[in-house]
């Protein structure tokens, strides 16, 4: 049996050779597991666990959501022979206890492993101690639990604790003379961190070492510009060390390693002579394309501005100030450079808009990003396979000009020739459609000037908790708003005339977007229609989602593919919330319509919500869109728009158009 923290939270069980993942559940599950890993074989209170499983005010019945967690831990925990590797779940009056052999547990080795490593006295021995501690990690540390300060704050300290190894296995390198593995070990955590100046400079005098002088100093202009830009601050006495060292040209022990010599015509950063090499994995250096001293391609990606755009002002606000800079949105400028890595995470049920608002904005201000704009549908809510981050990436390499045969084959090694690509440009990259935060990390850009949007029916936690992404929620249109997006679809003119009949197509659209569109769609096909007859057939609920499907889109599309995500327990719960409620339900309610154990409703109705098919208005108690309810229902029209016909669609849904997603 294996405990696994640095990365997604996993137990593996049976035998070494063909190990089995256990299921462990949902998010609020993997958590109380992770935070007993992360103390073992010691107390952890319930109020811990609460305190670090609600962010907000915890639910009256949180205790019992916890002891149902509790009890089916153990249920899984004892079907992978726990009690043979001498691992044990235990109570102990208003506290649990995991009993567990700290050699099952990866934070514990990867401890054990940097504490045995010693890179002065002992460099070649440390070299494989570290190796294997790094080794070990498999991603962003505690990836599946809840989005909470505590846990966000445990991933932190974690990744501290591998910045550290990365720095150790370096001067245990450099200690050996192998300078060019101390660059391969340094570069990927240096272009993830740019800001933190002791593992810049670490890299710079690795580079220095190496024989690539020109590639050090870059290095450390790129940090010092950073510096000033985000914080205001000059280079510490580490990094002005380093770089004093490198003008000095003083001479190393060793002497540049493997070739000393830059190559002839390989082109550095800025065009400059001595090619840097972009490391992907400690075994695998990547080399930037020859391609790059000439003017670098300017991507344009993006999909042709989505017509009849209308409102959303506040949001449309609100992405500038996280992707240029407030100063800079304040004064309506577009030059700004991101803050916090510029991440935008637009989130809203089907339907909303998301993808029409990112699209637009991206063209609106096309002026603050002059190195290009990429753009991906990642599928995540299609009908169909979502898209390989894998194959994104070799789309926006050859977009940025990387030549086919030179892009790696390994999805780690592009993931980092993408970030080293993307590091000195300003970019615009927009992820539309993810499935899931790991979907996207390995598309996110290196550059501190790059802006990211990315769209999504999920909430996304873990890209929060992560990557410092901003959320920005879209909820339906307005009744004003509404309208206006009417009139620019179908005319003033037309609107003008029956101002009572569009009021309430928006109404019976709940104010999305795509409803609204498909309505308009069936106006403009019919010219002699009135607003009126038209919002007289919505009336009727029977027909109502039929109605506003337009060809090869439509809302009953749109949940079709977000019911599809759900298990089959919490389609059926969506059944039953659509049947037996007019307006809203708490977690007492849900319990008694759906027939299941209340103890647990809450982890299914936080799914449906995280979904947005539900909207948490507040604390306990939920809320659900009339379109929504009505595919819920089944609409009627006997084509199994309902959630319980999810497993029986096609896998090929038609794609969605910009204000689908």
């Amino acid at each position: 049996m294996d405990f696994s923290l640095l990365g997604p939270v996993t137990v593996m069980a049976g035998p070494p050779t063909a190990p089995v993942e256990l299921a462990l559940g949902p998010a609020k599950r993997r958590s109380v597991l992770a935070m007993l890993l992360l103390r073992p074989n010691a107390t952890v209170s319930v109020e811990q666990l609460i305190s670090s499983l609600w962010e907000d005010e915890p639910p009256a019945h949180a205790r019992t959501v916890i002891q149902g967690h509790v009890s089916r831990l153990r249920a899984v925990l004892a079907e992978g022979g726990a009690e043979d590797h001498g691992v044990e779940l235990a109570t102990h009056s208003s506290a649990y206890l995991l009993r567990v052999p700290e050699a099952l547990i990866d934070t514990q080795r990867f401890d054990q492993l940097t504490a045995q490593a010693s890179p002065e006295s002992a460099p070649g021995e440390a070299v494989q101690l570290l190796n294997q501690a790094l080794g070990l990690w498999r991603g962003p540390a505690l990836t599946g639990t809840v989005a909470s300060p505590p846990f966000a704050a445990a991933a932190h300290a974690l990744e501290e604790r591998r910045l550290s190894a990365v720095e150790a296995l370096a001067r245990a390198y450099g200690a050996l003379g192998r300078h060019e593995e101390a660059v391969r070990a340094l570069h990927p955590a240096a272009v993830a961190n740019p800001l933190r100046e002791g593992l810049i400079a670490a890299l710079m005098l690795a580079l220095y070492r190496s024989g690539r002088q020109s590639d050090a100093i870059a290095w450390f202009h790129r940090t010092r510009q950073l510096l000033d830009d985000d914080l205001g601050v000059d280079p510490g006495q580490r990094l002005s060390a380093a770089y004093q060292e490198i003008l000095r040209a003083a001479p190393t022990a060793d002497g540049p390693q493997h070739g000393g010599a830059e190559p002839a015509g390989q082109p550095g950063p800025a065009g400059r002579p001595g090619g840097q090499q972009v490391p992907a994995t400690p075994s695998q250096p990547l080399s930037v394309p020859a391609a790059a001293s000439a003017p670098a391609p300017v991507p344009e990606l993006l999909p042709r501005p989505p017509a009849g755009f209308h409102g959303r002002s506040a949001e449309l606000a609100e992405l500038s100030r996280l992707t240029l800079g407030a100063a800079e949105a304040d004064r309506g400028g577009s030059g700004g450079y991101p803050q916090e890595g510029g991440i935008a995470l637009l989130t809203g049920p089907a339907g909303v808009g998301k993808t029409g608002l990112a699209v637009h904005w991206g063209h609106a201000h096309a002026a603050a990003f002059p190195d290009g704009r990429l753009f991906a549908d990642l599928r995540g809510f299609s009908g169909g396979e979502a898209a390989l981050p894998a194959a994104v990436l070799r789309e926006f390499l050859l977009a940025l000009g990387t030549p086919a045969e030179q892009i790696p084959t390994s999805p780690e090694a592009a993931s980092a020739l993408y970030r080293s690509l993307t590091a000195p440009r300003r970019l615009l990259v927009v992820l539309d459609n993810a499935g899931s935060s790991a979907q996207v990390r390995p598309l996110l850009p290196g550059g501190p000037h790059c802006a990211t949007l990315v769209t999504s029916r999920s909430r996304l936690d873990g890209l929060i908790a992560t990557d410092a992404a901003r959320p920005v929620r879209l909820h339906a249109l307005g009744p004003e708003d509404g309208v206006g997006l009417l009139g620019t679809l179908l005319g003033p003119a037309r609107v003008a005339e029956d101002p009572e009949a569009a009021r309430e197509l928006v109404a019976l659209c709940d104010g999305l977007p795509l409803a609204l569109r498909a309505a308009s769609a069936q106006l403009v096909a019919r010219p002699r229609w009135r607003l009126a007859r038209l919002a007289t057939a919505l009336r009727d609920e029977r027909r109502r989602l039929s109605l506003l499907s337009a060809e090869d889109t439509g809302v009953a599309a749109a949940l079709r593919n977000s019911v599809a995500r759900l298990s089959a327990d919490d389609a059926e719960l969506l059944r039953a919330l659509g049947a037996g409620f007019a307006r809203e339900v708490n977690t007492a309610e849900a319990a008694a319509l759906s027939g299941a154990d209340p103890e647990l409703i809450q982890d299914s109705l936080d799914r449906l919500a995280e979904m947005h098919l539900l909207d948490e208005e507040a604390t306990n108690r939920y809320v659900m869109s009339d379109l929504v309810k009505l595919f819920a229902q089944g609409d009627g029209s006997g084509r199994g728009d309902g959630p319980g016909e999810a497993s029986r669609l096609p896998s090929g849904d038609p794609p969605q158009g910009p204000d689908q997603g």
